[in-house]
Formats: structure tokens, sequence, C-alpha cells
């Protein structure tokens, strides 16, 4: 198995690996569809804040892991927010989900922090963070969500 950072030739992998994600267990909502298209072109053009990783096999992309990279003072670093880890139904039970956090924590390897959400209806990916070492914490989380300039 391949894990890389993600390319312009992953871009119909990664629009329909995000739908999908947005229409499973992982997430308690869906978002627009431009949301997806916007994510990519940035990861296309560079941020300091976002990248991606695909995992392949036999040359196909079967994973994607989508990452906000933030400070946090609370951990006095870098904070790695594993924002959509999605692995195809196909692949699941064989250790990609794994490998690709193996693979954040190789690329920021200096971060204080790695951090991500879990549903309660998603208890599998629940067990597998638990056995990688992720904690539960006791905050509940709150957002202000405001209109998108284009």
């Amino acid at each position: 198995m391949l894990i890389r950072s993600i390319e312009s030739r992953d871009r119909d992998y990664f629009i329909r690996s995000v739908h999908a994600f947005y229409h499973s267990p992982a997430v308690c909502h869906d978002i627009p569809a431009q949301n997806a298209e916007r994510t990519f072109e940035l990861l296309m053009h560079g941020s300091p804040y976002a990248d991606c990783l695909i995992a392949e096999e036999d040359g196909q992309p079967v994973a994607y892991c989508l990452l906000a990279l933030t400070w946090s003072n609370e951990a006095g670093g870098l904070c790695v927010w594993l924002e959509e880890l999605m692995v195809d139904e196909t692949m699941r039970g064989k250790g990609v989900g794994s490998k690709m956090i193996a693979a954040v924590h190789e690329k920021y390897n200096t971060a204080a922090r790695y951090r991500l959400e879990v549903t309660e209806e998603n208890p599998r990916a629940a067990a597998l963070y638990h056995i990688l070492g992720f904690e539960d914490l006791p905050y509940r989380q709150m957002i202000l969500d405001t209109p998108v300039a284009l």
C-alpha cells in the first residue's frame, strides 16, 4: 500500500469519496456539493492550513484523509485535525485506516496533538481510534457557520 499526498489526478476520486463520506454514519449532516470542489482546489494550490493524504492499492486510490492544521495553545503546539478519514467499503477491516493515521503521525511528527471527531453512529471507527491511543474529550463542540464568499 502506498500513502501519498493528493494530486490533481485524484479529483474525481476525492469528490466522489467526500460525497460518500457525508452520506455515511461518520457525520451527522450533508454539505453543499461545491464545498468538496473548493477544498480540492485549495489543496491543489497549497495552503498552510490543509493537507490530504491518499492511500493507493494496486495503483488505485482506496482512502483519503483530509487534515486541518492549526496551532493549539491548550496542547502547546501544532494540532493536526483529522477532518475526514474515508476508506472505501471494500477495503475496510484491512488496516487501511490504521496505516493512514500512522502516515499522518509520520508526516506531522512534531505535532503536539492529533484530534478528530467521531459520531455515536460510528462505533467501529471509535473502536479503532481508541486502539490507536485516542481518548474521549469531555468537551461539547459548538459552531457558528457564516456565509462563504466565493
